[in-house]
C-alpha cells in the first residue's frame, strides 16, 4: 500500500483497499496490506487498521465467507484440488487468525487508545463468532461460544509484564452479560493456574491484573427470569449451565479457590479480605471452603487478622464454624497498635459483635475490659472517646463483671494481679483485678476524655451507648469540633503555671538554651 502523507490518508487508503476486497474475490490479496498496517508504529494509523479489519471481518463473519469446521493447514488446502471456494474460505480465515493474534498482541500497546480499539474489536469478533459460529455443532441445541478467541481476550488482560487494571475496568461492562461473566471465570480458572506452574515466581503484575477482573466479577443475589446474553441465539435451552445461577456460583467458587491457593504478595491478601465478607462468601456455592484461608489468614496478625475477622464473622454466625481459639487470638490482636490502624473503626465493630453475647465467661469479658483499660493509657484522645463507651457497655452486658469498678485498687501499680503479657485470657486474672486505669483518664487532659471517663462512677444502669458514630472519629474531628466550642463554654486550663515570655519561664529547658536577638 503507497503511503499518503496527508491527513487521513490512512483511512482513504484503507477504505479503498476494504471496500476491494469485499466488491471481489479476486482482490483477496489486498488483505496482507490491511494487515500490515497494523504492524504500524503511528498510534493513529494503527488504529484506521483496527477500524479496517473490524468492518472487513465483520462482514466476512455475516456473509458465512470463513471456513467453518476444523481449520485445516494452509499449504494442505493450496495445494490439493478442491474447490476455489473452499481454498479461499481456509485462506480468509488464516488471516481472520492472523488478524485476532495481532489484535491481542495490540492489548499489550504503549497507547491506551489503541488497547482499548483492539479490546472492544476483539469482543465484536466474539459476538460475531457466537451468532456465526466458526465450529460445526455437535448436536442438535448444542451451546456454541467462541471459547478459544475469548480465551485470548482474557489472557491479553491478565499480563504478567504491566498493569491492566485501567483495561479491566473497560473490560467490566461486559461483565453485565451472563454468558461473558460465566466465560470470564472459566478462562481466568485456567489461565491462573497455567501461569503459576509457568513461573518459579509469578510476577506482581499477573497477580495485581488477576484479582482486578476477578473482583470485577459479580454475581447477582438471585435467580432473574430472564438472561442477558451478549452472544445472541435464535432461543436459549434450559440444559445450558450458563443460563443457570447454580453454575455461575460453582464457576466463581472454583476461580477464587483456584486464584488464593497460590502464595499472594501481602498487599494482595488485604485486598481479598476488604472484599471476602460482602463480594466473595455471598456468593459462592460452598462458603465453608473458605474456612483454611481464613483461618490462615486470622493467624498470620496484625493489619491481615484484622481483616480476616469480617469473613470468619459470617462463618460463625452464618455457617456453624467452631473455632475454639477463636477469642483467645482476638485477644491476642489488642496491643497499642489497634488504635492506629486504618481498619481501627471494622475491628471494634465486630469485636463489639462477638463481644455481645451473654454467654461469655466472666473471666473473658473482664481480661477485653481490662486490657482495653491498660492499653487506653497511652491511646489518642480520638481513640478514647470511643474504647471507653466500648468498655462500658461490656460492663453493662455482664453485671458479673462490675466487680472491676467497685474493688479499690491496690496500693502500687505492681499489685495489680492483672498479667498484660499472658496470652491466654484465662490465665490473665483480670477479673481479680480492677479498672483503675479508669480512674486515672478522669484526670486525661481532654474534657471530654475525662468526662467519658467519668461514667463509670455512675450506676450503669442506663441502655448501652452506641458506638457507632464514634468508630470513624479523628483526630481532625475532635480539633475541629473544639474550635468551634464558643469562648467561656466549658473553660480548661491548658497550662497550671501560666507562659511568660515568648521563650517561657527563666527556668524553662528551650529558655536555658535559645535567647531572641
Amino acid at each position: 500500500m503507497e503511503r499518503d502523507p496527508s491527513p487521513g490518508g490512512a483511512r482513504r487508503a484503507l477504505g479503498r483497499l476494504l471496500e476491494a476486497v469485499l466488491a471481489s474475490r479476486r482482490e483477496a490479496n489486498a488483505v496482507f496490506d490491511i494487515l500490515a498496517v497494523l504492524q504500524s508504529e503511528d498510534p493513529e494509523e494503527t488504529q484506521e487498521a483496527v477500524r479496517a479489519c473490524s468492518r472487513l471481518f465483520g462482514a466476512l463473519l455475516e456473509r458465512g465467507e470463513l471456513f467453518v469446521g476444523q481449520l485445516p493447514s494452509e499449504d494442505t488446502v493450496m495445494a490439493g484440488s478442491q474447490g476455489a471456494t473452499r481454498k479461499y474460505k481456509v485462506w480468509m480465515r488464516h488471516r481472520y487468525h492472523s488478524c485476532c493474534n495481532r489484535l491481542r498482541e495490540l492489548l499489550a500497546h504503549p497507547s491506551f487508545e489503541v488497547k482499548e480499539l483492539a479490546l472492544s474489536t476483539l469482543m465484536k469478533f466474539v459476538q460475531l463468532e457466537g451468532a456465526h459460529p466458526l465450529e460445526k455443532p455437535k448436536w442438535e441445541g448444542n451451546y456454541l461460544f467462541p471459547r478459544q478467541l475469548f480465551k485470548s481476550v482474557v489472557e491479553g488482560l491478565l499480563s504478567p509484564e504491566e498493569d491492566h487494571s485501567l483495561l479491566v475496568s473497560r473490560f467490566q461492562e461486559y461483565l453485565e452479560h451472563d454468558d461473558i461473566r460465566y466465560h470470564t471465570m472459566q478462562a481466568a480458572t485456567g489461565i491462573v493456574g497455567q501461569v503459576a506452574d509457568r513461573y518459579p515466581e509469578v510476577p506482581p503484575a499477573f497477580w495485581n491484573n488477576a484479582f482486578a477482573l476477578l473482583s470485577a466479577v459479580s454475581l447477582p443475589c438471585q435467580e432473574v427470569s430472564s438472561s442477558s446474553f451478549y452472544v445472541k441465539h435464535a432461543e436459549l435451552s434450559h440444559k445450558w449451565k450458563v443460563a443457570h445461577l447454580k453454575e455461575h456460583k460453582k464457576a466463581f467458587q472454583l476461580m477464587w479457590i483456584g486464584f488464593l491457593k497460590h502464595k499472594l504478595p501481602l498487599s494482595l491478601y488485604k485486598k481479598v479480605l476488604v472484599i471476602m465478607h460482602d463480594a466473595i462468601l455471598p456468593h459462592l456455592a460452598q462458603p465453608t471452603l473458605m474456612i483454611d484461608f481464613l483461618t490462615r489468614a486470622y493467624d498470620v496478625g496484625g493489619a491481615i487478622s484484622l481483616l480476616a475477622l469480617n469473613g470468619l464473622f459470617i462463618l460463625i454466625h452464618k455457617h456453624n464454624l467452631e473455632y475454639p481459639d477463636f477469642y483467645r487470638k482476638l485477644y491476642g490482636l489488642l496491643d497499642p497498635s489497634v488504635f492506629h490502624v486504618k481498619y481501627r473503626a471494622r475491628f471494634f465493630h465486630l469485636a463489639d459483635l462477638f463481644l455481645s453475647s451473654s454467654h461469655l465467661p466472666a473471666y473473658l469479658v473482664a481480661a477485653f475490659a481490662k486490657r482495653l483499660s491498660r492499653l487506653a493509657l497511652t491511646a489518642p484522645p480520638e481513640a478514647l472517646l470511643m474504647v471507653l463507651p466500648f468498655i462500658c457497655n461490656l460492663l453493662r452486658r455482664h453485671p458479673a463483671c462490675r466487680v472491676l469498678v467497685h474493688r479499690p485498687p491496690g496500693p502500687e501499680l505492681d499489685a495489680d494481679p492483672y498479667d498484660p503479657a499472658e496470652e491466654d485470657p484465662a490465665k490473665s486474672r483480670a477479673l481479680e483485678s480492677s479498672l483503675w486505669e479508669l480512674q486515672t483518664l478522669q484526670r486525661h487532659y481532654h474534657p471530654e476524655v475525662s468526662q467519658a471517663a467519668g461514667v463509670i462512677n455512675q450506676a450503669l444502669s442506663v441502655p448501652e451507648t452506641s458506638i457507632a458514630p464514634l468508630l470513624e472519629l479523628t483526630a481532625f474531628e475532635v480539633f475541629e469540633r473544639d474550635l468551634k466550642k464558643k469562648r467561656g463554654q466549658e473553660p480548661v486550663p491548658l497550662e497550671f503555671l501560666p507562659a511568660q515570655g515568648l521563650l517561657g519561664r527563666q527556668d524553662d529547658l528551650c529558655a536555658q538554651h535559645f535567647t531572641l536577638s
